[in-house]
């Protein structure tokens, strides 16, 4: 499966090196394969991955990464074998969005910066 946007985990992980190691594991796992829908994440992840209907037909996929420290959200295509991170952070961040609808959040040393296409949440 393509992962799109790496950049946004190599950007979390710059500022979590905790997290690098992690992420590049789940990255890994999930670059191995097509996968042919949620179930078979399921089948694989466990307690660590549950799914949300995202804002139009997409699966959404929230994976507990080091033991749920970070959280990451991933959008699949399955017909088209990609997927697309729209969220990585602390699981505290994760707390403060709405998995189903969020477009991508990213973190600065500076600050956090979040495009959620709808009104912010605070």
């Amino acid at each position: 499966m393509n992962i799109v946007a790496i950049g946004i985990l190599r950007q979390f992980w710059g500022v979590h090196p905790q997290a690098e190691k992690p992420l590049r594991l789940l990255y890994g796992q999930l670059t191995s394969r097509a996968w042919r829908g949620p179930q078979e994440l399921k089948g694989v992840f466990g307690h660590r991955v549950d799914f949300v209907r995202g804002d139009g037909d997409d699966i959404r996929a929230i994976f507990n990464v080091s033991g749920n420290k970070f959280r990451v959200v991933i959008s699949f295509s399955f017909e088209r074998n990609r997927g697309y991170v729209k969220f990585v952070g602390t699981h505290a961040e994760y707390d403060r969005i709405d998995a189903a609808t969020v477009k991508r959040w990213t973190s600065d040393r500076s600050e956090q910066k979040r495009i959620t296409g709808g009104p912010s949440r605070k």
